[in-house]
């Protein structure tokens, strides 16, 4: 019997995807680990493995498809014993494309018909997990707007809901999308978004639109950390270990968020989260967008540690190979810009973390040190605060206590 090849789910939260690119064809023999497509989620880019062996018949979905839902059968595998020729070929409707021009398959093929986007009618579409919350919080899901796919409720819908809410009324029409921006006639070049530049669109509106973002600015002496980040690479060069001054930062703002636990929450509608854990989400910049692998626990790992784990998770975020547990989470944000000589900037909030520090350039300036002028090497660093969960004062501690580490810097390998 043929083998149904279906779109995977590559994380938790994924419910569509793009087949971004084809490593195989028709004829094709594959055994199970074989890497058989690229497929791009809201995050990144992943390898797609075979899991059976055999031989590739059909290709139901060509590569370049945007809305393929999860379960969607993409391919079809004949088995060893199996006559290839005589496999059938899937239809299958995509988001990108019209619903009167499903892929064609052979004549001689049965037909198969996958629908990618059924109507739903006027049941409530939610994902399990945001309809265990609802149950839990007495929220009724008639009076809650869905944000995901196709207008589905997730969590975070369910997140901001009132307990006991009941079904809203009749929303009015949704606005029309807004029309291209007039090119007055200056010669341009149309790129396509990718997925993972759609999400960061959309979750970045969706942060300065819904959280009331403060902005708090120290300027962090760095001679110190300088002084000992050389000692550390020298005593660590027979280890292969070379320590960047971000591996240290990330390690004082884990240790920060550790001194003032304030300020290592999560605002959740009814709730506040107090995290007992710092998990500090670096941003990387790669060739399909920002993105955000995670240190786990940074406040208690040491700085070798960090400076290893950093720089394995660079590499495959650059190379889009970040596994979901590898990005999705984390308690509070840090993003440094300092490499490119940005003096200062104000980041925008990873929802739904409460707080992410931007980090600018070193840079000699004058300073004041021990009640006289000299010339010292010195960071702004803003942090960004959730105003509905952090209050100022408490901002301001954390911004204190990420200075005092860094200039008393053997704090962080104590």
């Amino acid at each position: 019997m043929p083998i149904e090849i279906k779109m995977p789910a590559l994380s938790p939260t994924m419910e569509e995807g793009t087949l971004a690119k084809w490593l195989v064809k028709v004829g094709d023999t594959v055994s199970s680990g074989d890497i058989m497509a690229e497929i791009e989620t809201d995050k990144a880019t992943m390898e797609f493995e075979a899991v059976d062996e055999g031989v590739i018949t059909a290709i139901a979905v060509p590569e370049g498809s945007e809305g393929v839902k999860v379960g969607t059968v993409i391919a079809t595998l004949a088995g060893e014993d199996e006559d290839a020729s005589a496999a059938p070929v899937p239809k299958v409707i995509t988001k990108a494309e019209p619903a009167a021009s499903p892929i064609a398959a052979p004549a001689t093929a049965s037909a198969q018909p996958v629908v990618a986007n059924a109507p739903k009618g006027d049941r409530i579409v939610a994902s399990p997990l945001a309809k265990r919350i609802a149950a839990q919080k007495g929220v009724d899901l008639a009076g809650v707007t869905g944000s995901g796919p196709g207008g589905r409720i997730v969590r975070a819908d369910v997140d901001g809901a009132l307990p006991g809410a009941s079904a809203a009324p009749a929303a009015a029409p949704a606005p029309a999308a807004a029309a291209p921006a007039p090119d007055f006639g200056i010669p341009y070049e149309a790129e396509k978004l990718n997925n993972v530049r759609k999400t960061i669109a959309r979750r970045l509106t969706e942060a300065k639109q819904t959280i009331p973002h403060i902005y708090l600015t120290v300027d962090v002496r760095l001679d110190a950390l300088l002084k000992l980040r050389g000692e550390l690479n020298k005593a660590l060069e027979p280890d292969g270990i070379k320590l960047s001054v971000n591996d240290l930062l990330i390690k004082a703002l884990g240790k920060a968020l550790i001194r003032v636990p304030k300020c290592n929450v999560s605002f959740a509608g009814d709730e506040l989260r107090k995290f007992s854990r710092a998990d500090v989400s670096v941003a990387v910049a790669a060739p399909s967008g920002l993105i955000t692998p995670i240190i786990v626990d940074a406040a208690d790992k040491g700085v070798a540690q960090i400076s290893t784990e950093m720089k394995a998770l660079a590499d495959k975020a650059r190379e889009g190979k970040l596994m979901p547990h590898e990005y999705q989470g984390g308690t509070a944000s840090l993003s440094n810009l300092g490499m490119f000589g940005i003096k200062q900037f104000e980041a925008v909030i990873n929802p739904p973390q409460g707080m992410i520090m931007a980090v600018g350039a070193g840079e000699k300036r004058p300073y004041i040190v021990d009640d006289a002028l000299a010339i010292a090497t010195v960071m702004s660093v803003t942090g960004s605060f959730d105003h509905r969960a952090i209050d100022g004062a408490d901002g301001a501690q954390l911004m204190q206590a990420f200075k005092d580490l860094v200039e008393a810097p053997l704090g962080l390998v104590a």
